[in-house]
């Protein structure tokens, strides 16, 4: 028996020995405290990822709230229902929630400071009665924005997306900053539209020989003069908030607005027949003066661009819409409404009005038309 024990006794040491040998060793007991060790930087980082969020937005609040208060007059010479409208609306909003209020917005509607161009000579006369403004991109030719004819040419946007691929081009920004650029103390913020325009009258009208000899209302602009011309009609200057009464009292016979516009002015009362020609785009701008702009601090200029894009985008989305939807309300409503099927004769009979105001600037219409 104790010869046994001997024996087992000796194998064991010799296993021990042999695995000392081999280098091998006992597994260590796993250690507790590594876990927490590990997964305690990824916390550290990210807690700190946060504290870092959070003072960034706490010097923003900070900015925010040491700008000082700014009330700016906004001049639309449209209802608020309108496309427009409803962009001042939206436009409005977020330049007051991203500027954390520093910026209210003085939104002046339905024409009560005047036509496009009353608002636009009381901007470049300065002392701030009128600090900013939703315009026809064409009423800037007189006020140092030449180039933003170009988009009043009959018949150069194809389509909706046609002006988007402008709008959201190089080019917008040039076109955008041209009237500060020369100097006519005005700048503009956003580009957007309100829908194609066409004509509409007091008698039907089924095609292009019925307008021929009648008044048609115009803004005081050489292209809508020309291509008015063109189409054979007498262009005729009426301050758009007389419009309404020069239809009633036969001062003219018809004029050219875009679709939503018609309807909130109420024009089908006394104009009832709508012809879809489609020969512009109605291309918008949201302009502010220097002055006002100069006195914005950078945070809120910083709002004001970030707000500009924002309402822009917010246009493009609720414009085709928004016309489709009135011009099936005006149908059951009784309008009669004409469809253009055949552009041909109208764009030969505006060829030279187009041929007049782009030789100028050729090769950067050419640009444009090529976007489609």
């Amino acid at each position: 028996m104790k010869k046994r024990w001997i024996g087992t006794a000796l194998c064991a040491a010799m296993v021990v020995a042999s695995m000392s040998g081999c280098g091998l060793k006992e597994p260590e007991a796993p250690a507790t405290t590594a876990a927490p060790a590990a997964t305690e930087a990824p916390a550290t980082e990210a807690a700190g990822d946060a504290t870092e969020a959070a003072k960034e937005e706490d010097g923003a609040d900070a900015a925010a709230a040491n700008d000082p208060a700014v009330t700016l007059v906004y001049a639309e010479v449209n209802p608020l229902d309108t496309i427009v409208g409803q962009t001042d609306s939206f436009f409005k909003e977020k330049v007051e929630e991203l500027s954390g209020g520093s910026i209210t917005i003085d939104l002046q509607a339905s024409g009560v400071l005047g036509s496009e161009n009353d608002v636009l000579d009381t901007m470049l006369g300065g002392g701030g009665t009128i600090d900013m403004s939703r315009i026809s991109a064409f009423a800037l030719t007189s006020y140092g924005g030449e180039k933003s004819m170009l988009l009043s040419i009959p018949y150069t946007f194809v389509d909706r997306n046609h002006f988007w691929n402008f709008a959201t081009s190089d080019l917008a920004p040039e076109f955008l900053l041209e009237p500060h650029d020369n100097g006519t103390g005005v700048r503009g913020l956003f580009y957007g539209e309100e829908g194609f325009r066409h004509f509409f009258t007091k008698n039907p009208v089924s095609g292009l020989e019925d307008l021929k000899g009648m008044k048609l209302r115009v803004s005081n602009d050489p292209i809508m003069n020309g291509m008015v011309e063109g189409l054979g009609a007498s262009p005729t200057v009426v301050a758009f908030g007389e419009l309404y009464s020069a239809l009633q009292t036969g001062v003219v016979d018809g004029a050219e607005q875009p679709i939503a516009n018609y309807k909130s002015n109420a024009f089908p009362e006394v104009a009832n027949n709508l012809i879809l020609d489609g020969h512009t785009l109605g291309a918008i701008q949201v302009i502010i003066t220097d002055e006002a702009w100069d006195k914005l601090t950078e945070n809120q200029q910083n709002a004001m661009m970030e707000a500009s894009k924002l309402a822009s985008e917010y246009n493009r989305k609720i414009s085709e819409d928004a016309e489709n939807k009135v011009l099936e309300e005006l149908k059951a409503e009784g309008c009669n409404v004409v469809e253009v099927t055949d552009k041909a004769p109208w764009q030969e009979a505006c060829k030279k009005v187009v041929e007049d105001n782009t030789a100028a600037y050729a090769d950067l219409y050419q640009q444009i038309v090529d976007m489609q």
